[in-house]
């Protein structure tokens, strides 16, 4: 139910690895999208929300490994919903793992 979903998942030639995810109905994002390469997060983009911290959130992952990032932005809950859009990045992380 809050799960996100994979809308388009590529790999450059570079070994970067790049998934575009729907987030959930719950949050005001529609889409994350991350680049990752040898664990470690490149970059993170939303489309939609609260632009200020998005921007603060991808921000403060860049450079991260998904792992630390995963462990930090896991669970955090916006208001009375059970997900939010830091959790909606931990979940699209995840998708790095498996």
């Amino acid at each position: 139910m809050y799960e996100v979903s994979v809308i388009k998942d590529e790999t450059t030639p570079e070994g970067i690895r790049v998934i575009y995810a729907g987030t959930c109905k719950e949050v005001c994002s529609q889409q994350v999208a991350v680049a990752v390469k040898d664990g470690v997060i490149l970059e993170a983009a939303f489309a939609g929300g609260c632009s200020g911290n998005t921007q603060g959130i991808c921000k403060l992952v860049a450079g991260m490994k998904v792992g630390e990032a995963i462990s930090r932005l896991e669970g955090i809950r916006c208001g009375s919903k059970q997900t939010s859009c830091p959790d909606q990045l931990a979940r699209t992380l995840k998708l790095f793992l498996k």
